[in-house]
């Protein structure tokens, strides 16, 4: 974009109120969400520290069935699995033989596949929404209304009405990019892969909040 267009832009934004601009971004991002019923996707997964240092990557799957109900399952480099079929969350890793079990937390803050499984209302209920336009990719920002949560901002970004990148920044600068492929969209997914049975001799952990 040029300097010219640049600064227009800039203008433009800056004569909208911005109570208009956050109402239009909370709106479209609804209007996006609203008829996602069941998603399906590969995701790549990489937190940076806040000089953009990569500490950690990782790469899985994911679905989720609105409302409440999704497997995001990490392959590597360790295997981890998060599950919900709506009313608790197991989070399990196999090679601490460990699972977690919490109640679902209907303030959709903790996870990503929380943040989409939950209902549009809930999601712009909770966050302040602006809106970027850039070519075919639409980046929504929403900034927590309620401090209590993991994260001080998150970015969606989608291109068409595919959610391509995730990214969340916390209080310290630290920064999770997750990035999504071969999205599938409102397919039929099996009520089975959102149950799942711990393994005997697992050591169980229950979170009541």
């Amino acid at each position: 974009m040029s300097i010219k267009k640049t600064l227009a832009a800039l203008t433009m934004s800056l004569a909208v109120p911005m109570s208009a601009l956050a109402s239009e971004g909370a709106d479209r991002l609804a209007a996006i969400l609203e008829p996602l019923q069941t998603y399906a996707a590969d995701f790549e997964q990489q937190i940076l520290d806040g000089s953009g240092q990569r500490l950690q990557e990782a790469r899985g799957r994911m679905w989720l069935s609105r409302p409440g109900k999704f497997r995001w399952e990490v392959e590597a480099p360790y295997e981890q699995l998060v599950v919900s079929g709506g009313e608790e969350v197991i989070l399990y890793d196999p090679d601490l033989e460990q699972a977690t079990v919490q109640p679902l937390d209907q303030r959709v803050t903790h996870t990503p596949a929380l943040l989409l499984s939950g209902s549009a209302d809930e999601l712009t209920d909770s966050y302040e929404v602006t809106r970027q336009q850039q070519g075919a990719s639409e980046t929504f920002i929403l900034v927590p209304k309620d401090p209590d949560t993991l994260f001080e901002e998150l970015k969606m970004t989608f291109r068409g009405e595919a959610l391509a990148m995730l990214q969340m920044t916390d209080s310290t600068g630290q920064r999770t990019a997750i990035g999504f492929d071969n999205v599938r969209m409102n397919e039929r997914l099996e009520p089975g892969r959102f149950d799942f049975a711990i393994p005997d001799g697992t050591d169980v952990i229950r979170d009541s909040q």
